[in-house]
């Protein structure tokens, strides 16, 4: 009997507390997609987890088990399906989601594309205290102490360390210009998704690229790599209105760097026909730092066999 009533309690224990044990036990579970989320939108993963924790009470709030919603993100203008719950007022209307990987998706995008919390996506990334503090004065949450709340949390479980997911490590350059000897050189390893059909191939200065072939666009590109189409149209310095590309075109599947990289010349001499544009998707620089190195506020501009461009 004694046996039973044990397994009774655990039992209930287990139903009333969730699926997660503890918060560690759930940030091991959820810290690849906020890095993913990161990634994509630019917000902190660890304001992320620290949220999540927060808000759903590491996964076991009856808001989290019953609706996916893992955020208390309430209703707004949402046309999905609903939970009700009270809250600040009684029975407030709360997002329902299929899972919970779409509630870490709609909280990305909740805060990306309101006008409200703008003023965060100025800030680093690494800089998860001024986020947080952020957040409290953009309305996320009516805590007086939400702030201090998740920077409490990041800090307890080092959640600081998920905002650096490019770890520097010894990889091969591939494109081979100006480094003719395929020497291993150290640059943030870039985190392809698997099954990738695309080769991620990366310039001297560590920037990370892809070739397009037939039939490719951004779009598509930016779906294989698990990125926002925003992101290749300001990697690639494009405006919105280009999506067919041409096979050969180098797609950057980050941002481009200042400079080409250490084995580069100061500067070269054109050698055929090319505009600021091309050469800076060629050399893995910002179209606006080539421009401003060479005077120029042109970047589509025809240049002429023979002309002078500076790169540092």
């Amino acid at each position: 009997m004694k046996k039973v009533i044990l397994f009774l309690a655990v039992g209930l224990t287990q139903f009333s507390f969730g699926h997660y044990a503890s918060r560690k036990d759930y940030i091991e579970t959820w810290k690849e997609e906020a890095i993913k989320q990161m990634n994509q939108y630019q917000i902190p993963a660890s304001i992320t987890l620290a949220q999540a924790v927060l808000e759903s009470q590491y996964g076991n709030s009856k808001l989290s088990t019953e609706a996916n919603n893992h955020f208390g993100i309430k209703c707004h203008k949402w046309t999905g399906e609903t939970f009700f719950q009270d809250d600040d007022a009684k029975n407030e209307c709360f997002r329902k989601y299929d899972n919970a990987n779409e509630s870490f998706k709609d909280h990305s995008e909740f805060l990306k594309y309101r006008d409200r919390y703008a003023s965060l996506f100025e800030l680093k990334l690494t800089d998860y205290k001024s986020w947080a503090k952020g957040l409290k004065s953009c309305g996320y949450a009516t805590n007086p102490k939400y702030a201090e709340l998740l920077i409490d949390i990041i800090e307890e479980y080092q959640l600081y360390q998920y905002d650096h997911p490019l770890k520097i490590e010894k990889v091969t350059v591939h494109s081979i210009e100006n480094n003719p000897a395929n020497k291993t050189i150290k640059h943030s390893a870039f985190i392809a998704p698997k099954h990738n059909k695309h080769k991620v191939e990366v310039k001297p200065n560590g920037v990370h690229f892809v070739v397009a072939k037939k039939g490719d666009t951004f779009y598509k590109i930016s779906k294989e790599f698990e990125l926002g189409l925003w992101q290749l149209y300001k990697y690639n310095d494009y405006g919105k209105k280009k999506d067919v590309l041409v096979p050969g075109d180098i797609v950057y599947l980050q941002p481009k760097k200042g400079k080409p990289g250490k084995n580069h010349d100061k500067s070269i001499t054109l050698k055929q026909e090319s505009s600021m544009r091309e050469i800076s998707q060629e050399y893995g620089m910002k179209l606006t730092t080539l421009l401003k190195k060479n005077n120029s506020s042109a970047p589509d501009e025809t240049l002429a066999s023979g002309t002078k461009i500076i790169l540092k």
